[in-house]
């Protein structure tokens, strides 16, 4: 009886292991989503071109998989499976180009990978995409320059993410077979023909009758040239600057004129000047002077042009002398200062201060787990700075941002500048590898002085160390209507004003001094500027602090008191005392 009994069993077993297994297929099918079949599919279809030597050959085989992917993001942008499908979009285009041999492939491939950076930010890929842009400049383009700067972009913008350790063991790599390599692509440079054409992007502008700021975008960096042509009256040509662009091209997308008649300039427009030359043409309404300049990561040519002197003063002048109506995100004094100093009569006091949050938007900076992001512990900080400069020291003071959005470091510039501001002060957190390394520090624009002044620069301007030291090679030229000593009196009270309030609550505060660098935040402002990095975000006591109120209160303390301290320096200056 139990010789049966025990096969019986045996085949139940079996049978409620197969009905277990059939349901829970069926359930798994059911549960599918549409873009999960349709990852799936696509999926299916690759592994079927990677099996076959011959399939791989023909490129209308790698189109077919590609655009199975495609339909995924663009059908289901904000499913889970879009930044898969978006990612793995990026790897056949890598992938593909091992055969088809063109740039466009890995143009492509780079191209899904920032946007998968951009679109899916927090998504587990996004390290691993922005990994693969660095590997591609690396092994595929052979520019080590770039892939530095890619590299050092998982570093800072992905500090949790699992790609951060290979992305510094690549760093450090670079870092030592650059310098030598530097030296033999300059030597080749001297006599070798010119690589393929640079593409105008876009021009942008930011105006006012006294200030404008022109942006010329630029997919690769190129050579160039600016002149300046009186006015021609029997052509009826107005005076006009502009800036030849070596080797470049320009689409019928943006050879147009772009009207700014701001007072100071008519018009922008770029044309192809000759078979290789592309000519950005300004056409002058009434300038006093102007400056260019470029910026890296993504190229671009900055072009700042000044209005007229009239009268023997300028036009700053006789706009501080007006009352000045508040605008979105202006904290305005309520009650007017009583005493006129002799600096306040003749336009030299501060009255108007910029306070610029850094970061925002689709750039959270340096960031931790559990949503602690430097974009938004500075705006914090920014808004309490605001009002007690408000409440302590009677001037207006303008934000450049006032909610999370993303602005470009050449933007905030020119916003400062428009905005006729006294003074300009640039809030940032800063990070270091090792969590040990803690302080405060505050920045005014000049040659980098040290190591670690030239790897702060490069972390805030998004670029390499290298392009760091060719920026510095510039910076005579830009500085020379920049106020540079105002300015390092303006960074010495500040730093000295935010650790004497903050010494006076808190234990184990640091003062990293007053330091020197070239920060694109601060190129081009034509006040006393100055960046702050008030503390650092990887280290754990101060991270913690960052993120306490209180904290941000007693430091934004310091940073008013400091700006008071310089404004009464200033005031006694011009006083005679």
């Amino acid at each position: 009886m139990n010789s049966r009994i025990i096969p019986i069993r045996a085949i139940l077993t079996c049978l409620a292991f197969v009905l277990c297994l059939l349901l829970s297929t069926q359930a798994s099918s059911r549960t599918l989503s549409k873009p999960e079949l349709m990852l799936k599919e696509a999926e299916k279809s690759k592994r079927s071109l990677y099996r076959s030597a011959k399939a791989k050959k023909y490129r209308h085989n790698w189109v077919k998989c590609i655009t199975l992917y495609e339909k995924v993001y663009n059908r289901y942008p904000k499913s889970n499976e879009a930044a898969w499908a978006m990612y793995l979009t990026g790897r056949m285009f890598t992938h593909l180009y091992t055969y088809s041999g063109l740039q466009s492939d890995l143009d492509k491939a780079i191209s899904r990978f920032r946007r998968v950076g951009e679109e899916y930010h927090n998504h587990r890929l996004a390290d691993d995409a922005q990994y693969r842009i660095g590997e591609i400049y690396y092994n595929k383009k052979g520019d080590p320059t770039q892939a530095y700067v890619e590299f050092l972009k998982v570093d800072i913008n992905y500090p949790d993410g699992d790609m951060r350790h290979k992305a510094r063991a690549m760093l450090d790599k670079i870092s030592v077979v650059l310098s030598k390599k530097e030296i033999r692509e300059a030597k080749k440079k001297k006599s070798s023909s010119p690589g393929p054409r640079s593409r105008v992007q876009a021009i942008r502008h930011w105006s006012t009758p006294h200030y404008t700021r022109v942006v010329i975008d630029l997919d690769r960096p190129v050579k160039y040239s600016s002149h300046l042509l009186n006015a021609d009256p029997s052509h009826k040509k107005p005076r006009r600057l502009y800036v030849d662009l070596k080797n470049a091209h320009v689409p019928k997308s943006i050879d147009s004129i772009i009207s700014i008649k701001d007072g100071l300039l008519q018009s922008a427009r770029a044309g192809q000047n000759t078979l290789k030359t592309v000519r950005v043409v300004l056409d002058i309404e009434s300038i006093d002077g102007y400056k260019i300049f470029h910026l890296f990561d993504p190229f671009r040519i900055v072009v700042d042009v000044r209005g007229t002197k009239k009268n023997g003063k300028s036009t700053k002048g006789s706009v501080q002398a007006k009352k000045r109506r508040p605008r979105k995100g202006v904290w305005k004094s309520k009650h007017p200062d009583a005493d006129v100093s002799l600096a306040r009569q003749l336009g030299l006091s501060v009255q108007r201060i910029v306070i610029d949050p850094g970061h925002g938007g689709k750039d959270p900076g340096t960031y931790l787990k559990g949503g602690i992001k430097e974009k938004n512990i500075v705006l914090k900080l920014a808004k309490v700075v605001a009002k007690k400069i408000e409440e302590k020291l009677g001037c207006e003071v303008v934000l450049t941002r006032t909610t999370d959005r993303f602005l470009s470091l050449e933007k905030r510039t020119a916003f400062a500048n428009m905005n006729k501001a006294d003074l300009f002060v640039s809030l940032h957190i800063n990070a270091h590898k090792q969590p040990r390394i803690h302080g405060l520090e505050t920045y005014y624009l000049n040659m980098a002085t040290d190591s670690r002044a030239v790897m702060v620069a490069a972390r805030e301007n998004a670029t390499s160390e290298k392009n760091i030291s060719d920026l510095q090679t510039i910076l005579n030229d830009l500085m020379l209507n920049t106020k540079i000593s105002e300015s390092n009196r303006l960074a010495h009270e500040v730093q000295k004003g935010m650790v004497v309030s903050v010494k006076g609550r808190y234990r184990n505060v640091k003062s990293l001094g007053v330091k020197q660098a070239p920060f694109y935040v601060l190129i081009g402002a034509e006040m006393p500027a100055v960046l702050i990095e008030a503390g650092f975000i990887t280290n754990p006591t101060e991270k913690k602090r960052l993120t306490s109120k209180k904290y941000l209160d007693v430091l934004a303390d310091g940073i008013v008191a400091g700006i008071s301290l310089y404004i009464k320096s200033i005031e006694k200056s011009y006083a005679g005392g």
